[in-house]
């Protein structure tokens, strides 16, 4: 018998559109989790608009090695006993061109649902959130830029890109905290991103177009956006940065906000100012951190060891806000 994406056997993380017909994603890095008892998972997705090339995912069962797949109609995993197993899939890559927002979408992962033994009961988790809303260095885009075997540089994106090597999941991972992902290629404060996606601000209560975001639960919210907004004038960027702040404040009034400047650096100063101000102004505690002299500007999609290296910088200073 099929088991939909709604039991209580599977668990959601990331920004999830959850209807009757299954659960789909468009941001990299969401996760789904299921425990069952049985020989044998099959988890079924529904991939009538996904285009070559097609997202990849990671599989881990129990906590050990991932292995990366593309996403197929049917994937069945075969388990050694009969547990009780835990299945983690987590969305690993995609094409930032492909829709991402607006109908059709196709760079997404829809989840319909898995056949097993039977369900078991998921283990608890109760690690906060920690949230993480940027462009394509916040999904973790080429960040295995040597894995080049196609000169049409899209084609490569999906063995390029790892969600789950992103300095926002290591510096989660560092914290003992939950990651969310909100990270689209091209993205700005005064730039939409690739694949329809609109500004920053108008983004961020939704998980695409059509499809509010049903709650707002997050403990910590870091926003790094800036790489995209480079050609557009310093006062623009605060002006739209400052709007980003205002719609995610509205959303979630108790989190602790944390603005980490571009690590290609755009307009650092006047976007602690405007920090200063917004926090005078409104009795806000909101965050600033200068990220200048982590990574190199260039390349200006970091690779593997730069993002851990991100990460371990982030986490020293966040632990202290936490």
């Amino acid at each position: 018998m099929r088991i939909m994406p709604n039991h209580e056997s599977v668990r959601l993380t990331g920004r999830w559109h959850l209807d009757a017909a299954g659960a789909v994603t468009t941001a990299t890095g969401g996760t789904i989790e299921i425990a069952v008892s049985g020989e044998f998972i099959e988890l079924f997705f529904n991939t009538d608009m996904n285009m070559e090339p097609v997202p990849h995912i990671w599989i881990c069962i129990d906590d050990g090695p991932k292995v990366e797949s593309v996403v197929q109609r049917v994937l069945r995993v075969e388990f050694s006993d009969a547990g009780p197993h835990l299945i983690r899939v987590i969305y690993k890559g995609a094409v930032e061109s492909q829709h991402r927002w607006y109908p059709p979408l196709i760079g997404k992962l829809h989840f319909i649902g898995y056949e097993a033994g039977s369900p078991a009961l998921l283990p608890p988790d109760d690690r906060p959130i920690i949230e993480f809303i940027g462009d394509s260095i916040t999904e973790g885009q080429q960040i295995d830029a040597e894995h080049e075997f196609s000169p049409i540089l899209a084609d490569n994106y999906t063995f390029q890109n790892d969600a789950a090597a992103s300095y926002g999941w290591q510096t989660a991972k560092l914290l003992g905290m939950r990651p969310r992902l909100i990270g689209y290629g091209c993205l700005g404060a005064t730039h939409g991103g690739r694949g329809g996606v609109p500004i920053a601000s108008e983004a961020y209560p939704y998980n695409f177009s059509g499809s509010p975001v049903s709650s707002f639960d997050a403990s910590v919210i870091v926003v790094n956006l800036g790489a995209n907004d480079r050609n557009r004038s310093e006062e623009e960027y605060i002006r739209e940065y400052r709007s980003l702040l205002a719609v995610i404040r509205q959303h979630n009034p108790a989190a602790k906000l944390v603005v980490l400047s571009a690590f290609c650096v755009v307009y650092p100063a006047a976007l602690r100012a405007m920090v200063d101000a917004v926090n005078r102004e409104t009795g806000d505690s909101i965050v600033f951190l200068d990220s200048a002299g982590w990574v190199p500007p260039e390349p200006l999609h970091p690779g593997r060891d730069a993002h851990r290296h991100i990460a371990e910088k982030l986490a020293a200073a966040l632990r202290p806000l936490l």
